[in-house]
């Protein structure tokens, strides 16, 4: 099985410890980068930081973001290049993100997600890989998109 990262902020953090709990019980090696309870506030782009660093520099493959509605922690992992991350309320987006967009990082809301929704979303995006076909090449402009800007920013 592969290693997959979870994080949340404190509004995430309950929904994150049941989601580490069932990807441990499919026997995955989950790897937790916090926060570390309810009570300890951490700043989602923080926790979405260290997670999406890790992914991009292959420590583990897959990653699952908490926070409030799930977009925070999406928009700022999707900051760290390499990094498609997707968020999702239901299991056809999540399917699809990892389908049709190779995502590695999925993003959900502990206010917006019901517990046992959020257990159904993780499984349809770890049951599905990427298809490749048609969305290949779309996947791929996302990849030049970033080059060039990264290059851009490198020239600067």
């Amino acid at each position: 099985m592969s290693s997959i990262a979870v994080g949340s902020d404190q509004l995430g953090f309950e929904l994150k410890s049941e989601l580490a709990r069932h990807l441990a019980e499919r026997g995955y090696e989950v790897a937790d980068y916090g926060t570390t309870s309810a009570e300890e506030s951490e700043d989602y782009p923080d926790v979405a930081e260290r997670v999406a660093l890790a992914v991009a520099g292959g420590k583990h493959d897959r990653a699952v973001l908490i926070c409030g509605t799930g977009i925070g922690m999406a928009i700022a992992a999707n900051k760290v290049p390499g990094v498609r991350a997707a968020q999702a309320s239901d299991t056809y987006s999540a399917e699809r993100a990892r389908a049709s967009n190779n995502a590695q990082v999925i993003t959900m809301g502990a206010l917006t997600v019901a517990r046992e929704v959020a257990k159904d979303i993780v499984d349809h995006w770890l049951d599905s890989e990427f298809q490749g076909g048609r969305s290949a090449p779309k996947v791929a402009k996302i990849e030049q998109i970033e080059r060039s800007h990264r290059e851009r920013a490198q020239t600067g």
